[in-house]
């Protein structure tokens, strides 16, 4: 296990995988040190693409946006867990976990680690995610943060209603975190999206740090 904090954010660029009908990501070179004396370049990003935090406005009329997040629910004391062998994450998985009580902010690592490890630049469709009922499980815990290490909270070919639960109760979604270096325990978590005003989504550096056991 690393010592300080480890950044469990993908870096930005085009060859992450991205969401079927997302324009992803560009990085474009205005000017040069060589011709213009100065670095500047632009880029068009998708708010969705790379790791990410969904505000309740992505999916609900009038949820908050972007700038409106409780900072509370993105710092402070986090649980990571590890789920493995299963594609939908339930109730019964989440029971099983031996998630603590007192936490609020909980990051799912899972079997979507392998899909890193192999062609990273591909979509793939088959990923771990949470079921509607995991969703409610999560609300009824009084979690108020879930992160989970793909591109999506749910599953690509459910409905919208893990999105739509979690949303309208106002738990803040992470996605396509990269928990490789993280494993199982207590740890001091700094979620920040950029403060797009009446942005529903927006990249985020997301780092977190393991706590020290007493």
């Amino acid at each position: 296990m690393k010592e300080g904090y480890i950044d469990i954010t993908f870096p930005l660029n085009s060859s992450l995988p991205k969401w079927p009908g997302s324009k992803g990501f560009e990085f474009v070179q205005i000017k040069s040190f060589e011709s213009d004396g100065v670095n500047h370049t632009e880029i068009s990003l998708d708010n969705h693409y790379g790791t990410h935090v969904d505000a309740p406005l992505h999916f609900t009329k009038d949820g908050k946006s972007i700038e409106s997040l409780d900072l509370d629910k993105l710092l402070g004391k986090a649980y990571i867990v590890e789920i493995y062998g299963v594609k939908s994450i339930g109730a019964l998985e989440l029971e099983l976990a031996n998630i603590p009580l007192e936490a609020t902010k909980l990051l799912i690592k899972t079997d979507n680690e392998e899909l890193w490890k192999s062609n990273r630049s591909d979509f793939e469709p088959d990923f771990t995610a949470l079921s509607a009922e995991g969703a409610q499980w999560l609300i009824n815990r009084g979690i108020e943060l879930v992160g989970i290490d793909y591109l999506s909270i749910q599953r690509y070919l459910d409905g919208p209603e893990t999105h739509l639960l979690l949303l309208k109760n106002e738990v803040i979604i992470v996605e396509c975190l990269k928990l490789e270096d993280v494993s199982t325990g207590w740890y001091d978590l700094i979620c920040l999206p950029i403060l797009i005003a009446g942005a529903e989504g927006a990249s985020a550096r997301v780092l977190v740090k393991k706590q020290q056991e007493i």
